[in-house]
């Protein structure tokens, strides 16, 4: 992505600071970051945008989501071109008022289709091939079941490569209860585990822990330096991680949805209990922005606070809060502009760098 040089205004519009919403309020972006941000008006650019009505918000950052797979194979067989998919997805994603995205891809014990590891690593150097064409941010979370034993040696060689900017692990056996033949800790204990979380802490990139379930688990991941924690399965797992300080992932579906499809805690009741820092898509980028709003309607947390949520917090989690994540000035100009009016909120316009890549106004 190149930043766009024109100077541009945001003008009349509520804007959705860290802090608070400023209304009446006045975006300025010079040279793809954000120059200034006032009530009032602001002097001194080419182009002026007439926000009286909207919010602007800052782009949503994506620490989550496996819907490129289903963008890639929507149906169970029938595989796209790689190049294709992304480059379409990349598209909804910023009518979706996503301007940071780290497509999630699964390396699992007895893959098929996408989750094949030879697969998912081919389709992780295309998105890293064409990250620079593409109108958003994108980057690549790969995700670990703990069960693959083949998983590993495709992991190091894309970690060392510098094609995955996030990393977890996980272990789905509980999705199968009564056929479960190992224990979560037992498989956390693997040393090929340690190996793998070990050399993204070498090399600087971010890792967490999934589907987290007990005590007996937390101390294991903790012991290994990990402080992220995506979707907890209930609400004492959620609690303990928050009492040892680790940042909470939960669904932006669960939100919107009032619930877990699966029965798992419901994100709702987490955030009303404190228990949750970050929200991302999981495998419904259209929810990500509702879940904002959905949180703010409810009387869940004021406006800005869930919007951080979406924004600032995934920023600092994984470690780019110095550069997007929130309106400050000398942050990168990632913006969306959204239409709260109506049956549910639009995004009328989303900027990466300061330049235009979705407008539906």
């Amino acid at each position: 992505m190149k930043s766009n040089d024109q100077s541009m205004v945001i003008e009349n519009a509520s804007v959705v600071t860290p802090s608070g919403v400023l209304e009446h309020a006045s975006v300025k972006v010079t040279d793809g970051a954000v120059a200034a941000i006032s009530t009032g008006r602001l002097n001194g650019t080419d182009r002026r945008i007439d926000a009286r009505g909207l919010y602007v918000l800052p782009g949503l950052i994506d620490l989550h989501s496996d819907a490129i797979e289903k963008e890639i194979e929507p149906r169970t067989g029938a595989i796209f071109p790689f190049n294709m998919a992304i480059i379409e997805m990349d598209k909804k994603l910023a009518g979706c008022g996503i301007t940071t995205m780290y497509h999630s891809f699964s390396y699992s014990q007895n893959p098929e289709g996408v989750r094949s590891n030879e697969t998912a690593s081919a389709i992780v150097r295309e998105v890293n091939r064409l990250a620079p064409q593409l109108g958003i941010r994108t980057r690549v979370h790969a995700r670990f079941e703990l069960t693959s034993d083949q998983a590993p040696p495709y992991l190091e060689r894309l970690l060392d490569a510098g094609y995955i900017q996030l990393f977890s692990i996980m272990d789905h056996g509980w999705l199968e209860k009564e056929n479960r033949r190992f224990a979560p800790s037992d498989l956390l204990q693997e040393s090929r585990v340690r190996q793998l979380v070990d050399r993204c802490h070498a090399l600087g990139i971010p890792v967490a822990s999934h589907d987290l379930a007990s005590k007996e688990e937390l101390d294991v991941v903790e012991g290994m330096g990990i402080r992220f924690t995506e979707f907890p399965l209930n609400m004492e797992a959620a609690a303990l991680a928050r009492s040892r300080g680790m940042h909470i992932l939960l669904g932006a579906p669960n939100v919107v949805r009032g619930g877990s499809f699966i029965g798992n805690m419901s994100a709702r009741d987490a955030l009303k209990a404190g228990l949750g820092d970050i929200l991302c898509s999981d495998y419904a980028p259209m929810s990500f922005i509702h879940a904002v709003f959905a949180v703010y309607q409810a009387g869940i947390l004021p406006l800005h606070e869930a919007a951080n949520l979406a924004s600032l917090n995934p920023a600092k989690t994984v470690g780019i809060d110095g550069t997007t994540g929130s309106l400050e000035a000398g942050k990168s100009a990632d913006i969306i502009i959204v239409d709260p009016a109506g049956e549910v909120p639009r995004v009328m316009k989303t900027f990466v760098e300061g330049k235009e890549v979705y407008s539906t106004w």
